[in-house]
């Protein structure tokens, strides 16, 4: 290799006052760090998704990206974590009391290797009848598990759907999945929020990986059920709803519709009143998304704001044959819209939003 065009960064005094920097030389961009009485320098461009890497943060021996959180040896550019990966590694040189950096690599970027995540694939709807996703979003304890009003009434729908209209169907419980909340990378940045989701491709544990199959890939139909919560759906629904920030963010910044063709509807109870305010704030979120709603699209119970006798909430939910007759007739009317845009076979799979216009990625 020929020798390294020194580029003179400044004052070694001035340098060492911080421990971690962006250097951008012309087209070379360089993290620069100082511990340990040690200059380092290596790639300033994260090998995951671009993120940059002087801007991060320093832990113990390594350079933290601030997008996504890889990391990279300061001195090296090798990643234990995400290893057999590196960033390049640049030469520093001392002299005259100022700090030189070679622009010429001493050691070039080495990407990692891996397979494409599955989620990653192809959004393709395999033939067969309707598919039904029952979305419970009730909190409980595992062990002492109570009666659910929203759980009963969605419940009673996925029967009617499988033993009365043929449908498949599908229930899944967030209480009983692991998922981590939204860490919030969409603020650092729009594009530093990927599909798929990157908890989901760093963390083979995180459970939220069901979801997404189920929503994206799997259901026609997705029937969600949630208590009302101070007048709001549960923690658990936001919990699951910020995660899929990551579905809707395609839409904005690379004009990809991932929802296409498929159905949305809500069964709310509570012992509190504003039912159409919960509705509300779950109709806007998944028709962002993509989904489209049939006509009535939720059916909902509550006796009020000063009914404290909860018992007797639970009673008449059970007893109830108009509210189960309410829930078999929601499916219905979900599968008929599914059954028509299935068979119209014209999926969206970009569109053009008034003020929300696509960033290149």
């Amino acid at each position: 290799m020929s020798d390294p065009k020194w580029h003179k960064l400044g004052a070694v005094a001035d340098l060492k006052k911080q421990p971690l920097q962006a250097l951008d030389i012309g087209s070379v961009h360089i993290a620069l760090s100082y511990a340990d009485g040690k200059f380092g320098a290596i790639g300033g461009t994260c090998l995951h998704d671009g993120g940059p890497l002087g801007e991060g943060t320093l832990d113990n021996a390594c350079v933290v990206c601030p997008w996504h959180g890889w990391t990279f040896d300061r001195l090296t550019g090798e990643s234990p974590a995400e290893a057999p990966a590196a960033v390049a590694r640049f030469n520093l040189k001392e002299e005259n009391g100022d700090l030189y950096v070679g622009l010429e690599p001493a050691t070039p970027d080495k990407a990692p290797v891996t397979a494409a995540h599955p989620l990653a694939r192809e959004i393709k709807r395999e033939p067969g009848q309707v598919r039904v996703v029952g979305l419970s979003t009730t909190a409980m304890n595992h062990e002492r598990p109570r009666f659910s009003t929203s759980d009963y009434l969605l419940e009673t729908a996925l029967t009617h759907a499988r033993e009365k209209l043929g449908a498949e169907t599908k229930l899944i419980k967030l209480n009983d999945l692991s998922f981590r909340a939204c860490e919030g990378y969409y603020s650092r940045g729009a594009d530093t929020c990927t599909w798929p989701c990157t908890i989901t491709q760093q963390d083979a544990s995180d459970q939220m990986k069901e979801v997404y199959e189920a929503l994206v890939f799997w259901g026609d139909v997705i029937l969600v059920g949630t208590p009302i919560r101070w007048g709001a759906p549960s923690s658990l629904y936001f919990r699951m709803a910020e995660r899929m920030n990551c579905i809707q963010n395609q839409i904005t910044i690379a004009n990809r519709v991932l929802i296409r063709n498929k159905v949305a509807s809500f069964i709310i109870t509570g012992g509190q009143d504003n039912i159409q305010g919960v509705a509300g704030l779950m109709m806007v979120f998944f028709g962002e998304l993509g989904f489209q709603f049939p006509q009535f699209p939720f059916i909902a119970h509550s006796r009020g704001w000063t009914a404290e006798d909860m018992d007797v909430n639970v009673a008449h939910v059970r007893e109830s044959a108009e509210l189960r007759d309410g829930a078999c007739a929601l499916v219905g009317r979900c599968a008929a819209m599914a059954t028509a845009l299935i068979s119209a076979d014209q999926p969206v799979t970009s569109t053009e939003r008034g003020g929300r216009k696509a960033h290149p990625i």
